[in-house]
């Protein structure tokens, strides 16, 4: 069979698989009652009764709670990674010990703990910040043993000749890893760190479980209550496109930072 023959045969098999694609995707649209989807989910004067507040509200909380769940995460993370990578074996047993547990369990559990398990735990010590301290905490716990792992590979990803050459010079092995290797780490890991901000915006919305008052609602929070109140759902869908405001815009900042260190390996 010539090359040509066999060229013919795969564009007719790729035509006919976006001919059954548009096939099935217009039997869907033409099926579904989209009176009824709109009348639950797209009401537009309940909509524009969500604004300003959800933006003013809602969504400013939502990226309060998660930048300092991330900032948190971030140093206790490198804290923890560097713990991994030590030549004290207790050191790497907690290290070890922390990102096990911390990953292993469920975000919510974490949540739970802080909010509830603590002040049983301890009797009159307080996290401060209130329901933002909390958050703060939580988020940082779950993000750090993330964050761990992805510092720890991005260190081990710099070449050994950097820290050997670092120790000719005069550094310290403290001096050398601060001054050397973290940078060129932090340089690596960047992309995966991006793609973890994304994780916790989503993961911001755990906070209805700690008992917010109303200033201190994030956008899930925000969207349940009203819809609960309305009796419908669009303001859980409008809450759901606000995520989509922050998520999209850094997936696409994902996408370019791993395309730009593929390039520059």
């Amino acid at each position: 069979m010539s090359r040509f023959a066999k060229r013919q045969q795969r564009q007719i098999f790729q035509g006919t698989q976006y001919v059954v694609f548009i096939a099935g995707v217009s039997v869907l649209f033409l099926s579904a009652d989209w009176a009824r989807l709109g009348e639950q989910f797209a009401q537009a004067n309940l909509a524009r009764a969500l604004f300003p507040d959800i933006i003013l509200t809602a969504l400013r909380n939502t990226v309060v709670y998660t930048l300092s769940g991330f900032l948190l995460g971030l140093l206790l993370g490198l804290v923890v990674a560097l713990m991994r990578l030590s030549s004290v074996a207790p050191y790497r047993w907690v290290a070890g010990l922390y990102i096990e547990v911390f990953r292993g369990l469920p975000a919510l559990l974490i949540f739970i703990f802080v909010g509830v398990g603590v002040p049983l735990a301890f009797p009159g010590v307080e996290i401060a910040g209130g329901v933002y301290g909390q958050v703060t905490v939580g988020l940082g716990l779950v993000a750090a043993a993330y964050m761990a792992e992805t510092f720890r590979a991005g260190i081990q990803a710099v070449p050994k000749g950097q820290m050997e050459a670092a120790r000719s010079l005069g550094f310290s092995q403290g001096r050398a890893m601060l001054s050397v290797i973290i940078p060129q780490a932090f340089r690596i890991v960047i992309p995966p760190l991006t793609n973890e901000l994304v994780l916790l915006f989503k993961d911001s919305s755990l906070v209805l479980f700690l008992g917010v008052t109303l200033q201190e609602r994030e956008l899930t929070k925000f969207g349940r209550d009203l819809a609960s109140q309305s009796a419908n759902s669009t303001p859980i869908m409008v809450a759901g496109l606000c995520y989509l405001l922050v998520t999209v815009p850094l997936g696409y900042v994902v996408r370019r930072l791993e395309a730009r260190s593929a390039r520059a390996r």
